[in-house]
């Protein structure tokens, strides 16, 4: 390296100045635009016509879970009452009732995918 060239730190002939780096950064940036391929929109973040919303879909979700506890709770509490079992009914039919509630969450999500037997195929 001779002194020179601009690459090497020690000239300040070929120094570029900050109208031609932003010049190279707005010509790098079209390229870039150019030779990168068209993004389709994802289907889960476009807006759904006449769907509900996220704090409507929230809602939905927390009030199936907690319907499901509740109504083991009631169920456990009137079991005991009934068959005098005071507290092994309330125990088991609230797990039963959480247990509910979670898998309600899951189906309203659509977390809980179908079984493979349940498929709706087109046959040809």
């Amino acid at each position: 390296m001779n002194g020179d060239d601009a690459r090497d730190g020690n000239g300040t002939e070929g120094t570029p100045t900050d109208s031609d780096l932003s010049a190279r950064l707005r010509r790098l940036e079209t390229q870039i635009e150019r030779k990168r391929p068209q993004a389709t929109a994802d289907p889960s973040t476009r807006p759904r016509n006449g769907g509900s919303s996220s704090l409507g879909q929230a809602m939905t979700l927390s009030t199936e879970f907690v319907a499901g506890v509740i109504a083991g709770g009631i169920l456990g509490w009137i079991v005991d009452h009934v068959f005098g079992t005071k507290p092994w009914g309330m125990i088991v039919l609230l797990m039963l009732g959480f247990v509910a509630g979670v898998y309600n969450v899951m189906r309203v999500s659509g977390f809980a995918g179908a079984r493979p037997g349940r498929r709706d195929r087109q046959e040809p």
